[in-house]
Formats: C-alpha cells, sequence, structure tokens
C-alpha cells in the first residue's frame, strides 16, 4: 500500500470515529449520568442547574435537532422536564407515528448562560422546533448549519417558507400532550412564546383553539421572532 493510500485510510478511520462520536456521544453520556434528582436554582434568566438530564437524542417520533449540539451538553434539562417531553412524545406518537418532532436547545447539564439565550438557565426552558409539511405531508424541519440549525429558517405570518409549512395542527396536539404530561410530573406550563403574528393561526386550528386558551402564551414580540420554533417555560409545583 502506498503511502498516499495509508494516509487516506487513516484519515477515513478519523472521519469515521468522529462521527461515530458525535453520533453515540450524547446517548452514551446519558448512561453515565447520576440518578440524583434535578434541582432547578434561580430563574430562567439568572440561575443554574443540579443534576441536569440530558435528552435522549432520538426516539420513536421526535428527535435532537443536532447531535453534535446534544454531544456538546446544550439539551439538558432538569429531571422532571426530561420526563414530561418524553412523555407528550410517546403520546403524539401513539396517534401519528408518521411524524417525526425535532426539538431545540434547553441548557447546559449544570445551567449557567447558555449564549445566544438570553433564558435557558435553570433547566426549565426547552425550545421546541415547529413541526412541518412540504407539499402537505409531513416533513421535518432542516436544521443544519445552513440553517443556523434551524433557527435561521423564517416564515411568513401565514407560516409559509417556500415549500415548507408549519404544521399548526400538530403543533396544537404536541402542546396539548406536553401540557397533560407536565401535569402528570409536578409541573405546569409557565409560559409559551411563539411569534404574536403566527399566533392566530394556531388558533385556527381545531385543538389550537381551546389550547391558546389554555396555555398562557406571550403575546410581546421577543427579541427573537420564535416562527421556526416554539420556547416553552416549565414550572416546577410540586416538591
Amino acid at each position: 500500500m502506498s503511502k498516499r493510500s495509508r494516509r487516506l485510510l487513516a484519515l477515513s478511520a478519523v472521519g469515521v470515529g468522529l462521527w461515530l462520536i458525535v453520533y453515540v456521544g450524547n446517548d452514551a453520556l446519558r448512561q453515565l449520568e447520576s440518578d440524583a434528582p434535578s434541582e432547578s436554582l434561580g430563574q430562567t434568566n439568572n440561575g443554574s442547574l443540579v443534576n441536569g438530564k440530558r435528552l435522549p437524542s432520538s426516539g420513536p417520533g421526535f428527535a435532537t435537532y443536532s447531535r453534535l449540539g446534544s454531544l456538546l451538553g446544550r439539551t439538558a434539562t432538569h429531571h422532571r422536564v426530561r420526563d414530561a417531553v418524553l412523555d407528550a412524545y410517546a403520546a403524539v406518537y401513539a396517534e401519528h407515528p408518521e411524524v417525526t418532532l425535532l426539538y431545540g436547545e434547553t441548557g447546559w447539564p449544570s445551567g449557567g448562560s447558555f449564549r445566544p439565550h438570553r433564558t435557558h438557565q435553570n433547566g426549565l426552558s426547552v425550545d421546541f422546533m415547529v413541526p412541518v409539511l412540504r407539499a402537505g405531508e409531513p416533513d421535518v424541519l432542516p436544521t443544519h448549519v445552513f440553517t443556523k440549525w434551524g433557527y435561521g429558517i423564517d416564515f411568513d405570518d401565514d407560516g409559509q417558507n417556500g415549500d415548507l409549512a408549519i404544521d399548526f395542527e400538530m403543533l396544537a396536539e404536541h402542546l396539548h400532550q406536553l401540557d397533560l404530561a407536565t401535569q402528570a410530573h409536578g409541573l405546569t406550563i409557565e409560559v409559551v412564546i411563539l411569534a404574536p403574528s403566527l399566533q392566530d393561526e394556531l388558533a385556527a386550528t381545531e385543538r389550537g383553539a381551546e389550547i391558546t386558551q389554555r396555555l398562557r402564551f406571550s403575546r410581546n414580540p421577543s427579541w427573537v421572532r420564535h416562527d421556526d420554533h416554539i420556547h416553552v417555560d416549565f414550572r416546577v409545583v410540586e416538591t
């Protein structure tokens, strides 16, 4: 074997090894987590997290926005939030196995400053990427470097971006199941942040009409538009 061939083979092996680390690393690190319950300290915009828990990289009907982001620790939450999120995904999957929902960034395992986010500091904040349709069929939001991992996609006030459209029916169903799951895990949904210009579209759906009345939605525009994702703040109500 020539020197050049050996070099190419070595580079290929390194590339495969790095890919494997990124692909399975987050879930491998989950196995090393302590079983101790989480404790959220302070506020979402000025706090920390003790014994934060990483969300699984994927499962039936859901996946992370980025396996690299998850490996780096950018998708950790309070254990109750983790359990509620997973239960909600399971409930949606049971009724809609054709849909894959993506979660976005949540925070560090130890909480604290989480740039570029202004909150996400105490394990009680989760970004959920919006479910989408392409040509009327379920699809997933493109989350890669060229879309800023999904955070750089702009939807108009009707929830359209080219051939992509926000699936408001599924968004309402997910929020419904998430609300039920939080109640079962000693949590409540403190606030949902969705671009105000899109809230009427959500309310126009069968499930959304009730959801927008049941949950508190922020009515004021935030510094980030929240059209490609929704931000959910939870609150622990049982200790």
